[in-house]
């Protein structure tokens, strides 16, 4: 029978040469001891997910070690985390024994195992498809098959619902409730299109898509049962965009007919007409809020650059230019007032990030990852933005900066 370590011990960083590695390559890189100081100082709320899941400290730090280990010898340093991940399961078949002992479960083990081997990655400068930005966690895969892009809203602090087409065209959904994601639930429809999703208010989600004929379709979450799917009309030719000013406030953007940019308004009791705000759109628009008299709404333009158009309480702005090499449609995320954080899928099909900080605009910042769609975002307080995307599996994967 297979003895099993000391978890309680500390780790001594000389065991993991018995995990069969490829050759080291010769750039410089982080010693073992590095890496785990990290990790145990600034990501210690992987800790805290096993500790949950029934897993000691001990144990969770000898996991982390033979991982951040292998990563660090096993020398192809492109590969995402994902198949590195695959690699090591394969070299260290004892890990399934874990399960007999332990209730964690399978996916969640495999899921903070894979954010190790992305702070190692980014650590050493591959980052499984291009280094993520200071203060950002690894990429993470949240499962699931995604036929289109994600869409996420919050209704309060440490909540996050996530929807995406699926299977035979309906609407799927996932949720964080402060501690752990759920399963995917499925909401049915015949999608179009990838979703758009936004919280007015605590426990309310509004829901909107591409369905038949083109037309838009809107369904919500009133904190007790989801809604029939409504028809909203319109002439769609990209997936919708929605943002809220205030309470039982809708403002949901579509490219329409010419590639002009069209919105109707939901102000209470009853939905407007379609109102044309021109443009030339080459992909869905983005669109968020972050004061009762203030949208900001971007898309990818002509040449591949990020536009933007905003309302100010009185009148909308021109288009601007923001430049950048779009591969997809654009995401938008505000963590406070006069702030903005767009993502995009760019060159490599990385994400990368534009910020305005209330002044200026910053330059782009490269996040790494291999997005299969567009992005999507959310902020649910002033230092927490959360990214999401299809991954290379046409899985989900998330991104989340907590500064």
């Amino acid at each position: 029978m297979y003895q099993y370590p000391n978890y309680n011990q500390s780790y001594d960083p000389t065991y993991y040469h018995a995990v069969p590695s490829a050759p080291m390559d010769m750039r410089q890189q982080p010693s073992l001891q590095q890496v785990m100081q990290t990790i145990r100082t600034e990501h210690s709320d992987l800790y805290t997910q096993l500790e949950r899941e029934g897993l000691n400290r001990g144990l969770s730090d000898y996991l982390f070690s033979l991982v951040a280990g292998y990563t660090l010898n096993q020398g192809n340093t492109n590969q995402s985390a994902n198949q590195i991940y695959n690699q090591f399961q394969s070299q260290v078949p004892w890990i399934g024994f874990l399960f007999n002992y332990y209730p964690i479960s399978k996916n969640r083990l495999d899921q903070v195992l894979i954010r190790i081997i992305q702070i190692v990655l980014n650590l050493i400068g591959g980052g499984g498809g291009g280094e993520t930005g200071q203060g950002w966690s690894g990429w993470e895969s949240l499962g699931g098959t995604l036929t289109s892009a994600p869409a996420v809203s919050s209704w309060q602090p440490n909540r996050l619902d996530v929807f995406a087409r699926g299977t035979g065209d309906n609407l799927y959904h996932k949720w964080w409730n402060g501690r752990n994601w759920s399963g995917w639930d499925n909401l049915d429809g015949s999608l179009t299109s990838a979703p758009a999703a936004v919280s007015w208010g605590p426990n309310r989600i509004d829901v909107f898509a591409r369905g038949t004929g083109n037309r838009l379709y809107h369904r919500w979450w009133n904190g007790r049962s989801w809604s029939d799917w409504e028809n909203l009309g319109g002439t769609l030719t990209s997936s919708p965009a929605v943002s809220s000013r205030r309470p039982n406030q809708l403002d949901v953007f579509v490219r329409g007919s010419g590639n002009n940019l069209y919105m109707r308004s939901w102000n209470g009791s009853n939905w407007g007409d379609w109102v044309n705000l021109g443009g030339n759109l080459t992909s869905e628009p983005a669109a968020v809020s972050w004061n009762p008299n203030r949208i900001d709404v971007f898309a990818r333009g002509q040449n591949n650059q990020l536009i933007h158009k905003w309302w100010n309480g009185r009148n909308w702005s021109d288009w601007e230019s923001l430049g950048g090499t779009l591969t997809s449609g654009p995401a938008v995320s505000s963590r406070r007032p006069n702030q903005l954080d767009v993502f995009v899928r760019g060159t490599g099909n990385r994400l990368y990030k534009r910020t305005w900080n209330g002044s200026s605009w910053s330059n782009w910042e490269n996040l790494g990852g291999n997005l299969t769609s567009s992005p999507a975002a959310v902020s649910w307080g002033p230092n927490r933005t959360d990214v999401f995307a299809r991954g290379q599996n046409q899985d989900l994967i998330h991104l989340y900066r907590n500064q």
